[in-house]
C-alpha cells in the first residue's frame, strides 16, 4: 500500500499499473500533476500475511485541501501482492 501511495505521489503510472490486478486493471491512468499528496495513514488491515492470499488495507491519504478514505482489497498473483479494487467507507 505504501509503495502504491508513493507511486501516486511521484505520478509513476507504470508502477501503479504493474501492481494492479489484471482482472481490474485499467488500460491507462489519468494522474493529476496538480494533486499534492501530503500523507498516508494506515487505519486498519486484515489478513495479508505470508500465509494469506487476500487482504485489505483501510487508509486515509491526505492531499492539499482534503483527504481520501479507502478500504483497498489486495490479492496475491504469482507471489506478488496486487491491488484489486477499493471502496469508500463513510467516516
Amino acid at each position: 500500500m505504501r509503495s502504491r501511495y508513493s507511486a501516486f505521489v511521484k505520478l509513476n503510472e507504470q508502477y501503479l499499473l504493474r501492481t494492479w490486478h489484471p482482472r481490474t486493471r485499467p488500460a491507462t491512468l489519468d494522474l493529476d500533476p496538480g494533486m499534492h499528496w501530503s500523507g498516508l495513514e494506515i487505519l486498519d488491515t486484515t489478513d495479508g500475511s505470508a500465509f494469506h492470499s487476500t487482504g485489505t488495507v483501510t487508509f486515509r491519504a491526505s492531499y492539499k485541501g482534503g483527504s481520501l478514505l479507502e478500504r483497498s482489497r489486495f490479492e496475491r498473483v504469482e507471489g506478488a501482492w496486487v491491488y484489486v479494487d477499493g471502496e469508500f467507507p463513510e467516516g
